[in-house]
């Protein structure tokens, strides 16, 4: 499951709209907001296009998308990295 709520707070703070995202990754409205409702049931594909359009920084997506704990994993290995 995604975390819907932080999703709904970036479109938002972004300046667009449910209906925008969902126009931009070519699904009806009332398929968005019910794939928001369930949880987020959407394909990698629809993924990649809800980054674009908000957009998402790709620290927001994998936070977004996969949870809190492959973020952090993701940030602390950019650390050791650097």
């Amino acid at each position: 499951m995604i975390d819907v709520a932080k999703l709904r707070g970036l479109i938002v703070e972004r300046g667009t709209t449910q209906q925008a995202v969902a126009d931009s990754i070519g699904i009806n409205r009332s398929t968005f907001y019910r794939k928001m409702k369930n949880g987020g049931d959407f394909t990698v594909a629809e993924a990649k296009k809800i980054k674009e359009e908000v957009p998402l920084t790709d620290y927001e997506a994998v936070e977004i998308f996969f949870g809190r704990k492959v973020a952090f994993s993701q940030l602390e290995g950019s650390k050791q990295l650097a």
